[in-house]
């Protein structure tokens, strides 16, 4: 074989380098070097390092916005460590190709075609026109809502510690919200604040926005009204609404009898406790009640909800609220007997039902395979199987939730979690998409032939 062959080869069977690859390894990247820098002893509250095992979890958790922990954010870090958690969870959220353009605007880089694809995949857009003002109106608007946030969230607390310290949880507490994220600085998260009408309101207003996507605020910025909207915006927000309400519903039904939840508060109290938890066990993480004390049904319930999750192109993860939405109008039609999928008003492209198909079936894949391992791993640890789910599915949906499990978390346990963090964070069709090599369009259709269904 001569070197002109030798050299067509090995292109051709070389990785090269799609967005979808260029997203895997562009994650990759800061959640090692945030892992670094909290293996710090100046990262440590104790002064001497932490396992490198649980500073790449915390790394991890916060990179894909999760929330999950092994160690207590507020004690167990050092300022140093908690602001890297921060920038990361920032960096998350947001996307790295988000303050990549921000950079490059400001040093006066242009910006090529391969970065605008880029650009598309990371943020959600449909086209490339248009990517690096959307990616400027990202940075604009999470700097606007978390500041805004932050500042409310100082006021409220400014009485009960110093000014200086109410702003730094007021701006922390603003972050991890915004970006879905659940890190908090209290070691019960806001459980002390349960029935706080002030901070169950601009928290839950700031995961709800973020859970949104960026282009359906931007939607909601320019048109202000429904009817002008993309069937995108008014699928998610419709969506979106429905979800919450069920939620809301749902654990207030089923929680205001148990006695070591909602059955011990005031009907004052119920009800924020109720609407918070409800609406944020789709993504965001942060819990005002404990949730190894809720009822198996209430557990229950809520995985199903962490699995849909948030919205495309928001701070989310899960499966989103569109590929349900896309689910239920496809059963829809089936049992009609209609061969067109409608939603809206509108009549849906089978390649986008194939899609969410895969979406769905990927996804559930990789919940009850982390799940199975975990079982495996947590053998010793774990009191019934829907701690494992529990936690399997809140790893995946970027929820941040655990019913107790993962401070318990072996050390081969904690590396399955990451793993089902990093690929619920991602997308798992951006990850098979990076992994498989050719992608091309079959250039020839078999026979058809059909199977009996049902």
């Amino acid at each position: 074989m001569g070197p002109k062959q030798l050299r067509r080869r090995l292109q051709k069977h070389s990785l090269t380098f799609t967005p979808s690859r260029i997203l895997l390894t562009g994650f990759a990247l800061p959640l090692l070097i945030g892992a670094v820098l909290l293996a710090l002893p100046a990262a440590a509250a104790s002064g001497r390092p932490i396992a490198f095992v649980d500073a790449v979890f915390t790394a991890a958790s916060a990179v894909s916005v999760t929330g999950l922990v092994v160690l207590d954010t507020g004690s167990d870090f050092t300022l140093f460590g908690q602001l890297v958690i921060l920038f990361l969870i920032q960096l998350g959220g947001l996307g790295f190709m988000t303050y990549g353009v921000v950079i490059a605007v400001l040093v006066g880089r242009r910006i090529g075609l391969k970065d605008r694809l880029l650009l598309q995949q990371s943020t959600g857009a449909l086209s490339t026109q248009g990517v690096v003002r959307l990616s400027l109106a990202i940075a604009f608007i999470a700097l606007l809502i978390e500041s805004a946030g932050a500042l409310v969230l100082t006021l409220r607390w400014s009485g009960e510690m110093g000014l200086g310290q109410a702003a730094y949880y007021g701006a922390f507490h603003a972050i991890s919200a915004f970006n879905n994220a659940g890190f908090a600085l209290w070691p019960d998260s806001l459980t002390g604040y349960a029935g706080d009408p002030v901070v169950n309101v601009v928290i839950c207003g700031l995961f709800i926005a973020g859970g949104l996507g960026f282009l359906v605020i931007l939607e909601l910025w320019r048109s202000r009204s429904w009817r002008k909207l993309s069937l995108h915006a008014r699928v998610v927000l419709a969506t979106s609404g429905l979800l919450c309400c069920a939620g809301f519903a749902g654990i207030l039904l089923i929680e205001v009898f148990n006695p070591e939840t909602l059955g011990g508060m005031s009907w004052n109290d119920r009800l924020w406790t109720a609407f918070f938890q409800g609406v944020v066990t789709r993504t965001a993480g942060f819990n005002s009640i404990d949730v190894a004390s809720m009822m198996t049904a209430s557990q229950f319930f809520m995985i199903f909800l962490m699995f849909i999750g948030a919205s495309s192109g928001s701070t989310g993860g899960g499966i989103k609220t569109t590929t349900f939405a896309v689910l239920v109008a496809t059963l829809r039609a089936t049992i009609r007997g209609r061969s067109d999928v409608q939603l809206m008003n509108r009549r849906l492209p089978v390649s986008m039902i194939m899609r969410a198909l895969a979406v769905t079936v990927v996804s559930l894949g990789i919940v009850l395979t982390s799940a199975f391992l975990l079982t495996i791993t947590e053998h010793s640890q774990q009191k019934d199987f829907m701690e494992v789910l529990f936690e399997a599915t809140s790893a995946f949906g970027t929820v941040g939730m655990s019913m107790g499990l993962t401070a318990d978390l072996s050390p081969v346990g904690k590396w399955i979690v990451i793993l089902t963090m990093y690929i619920g964070r991602l997308g798992p069709l951006t990850l098979a998409f990076a992994l498989y090599r050719h992608q091309v369009d079959a250039k020839f259709r078999l026979p058809e032939e059909k199977v009996m269904i049902g």
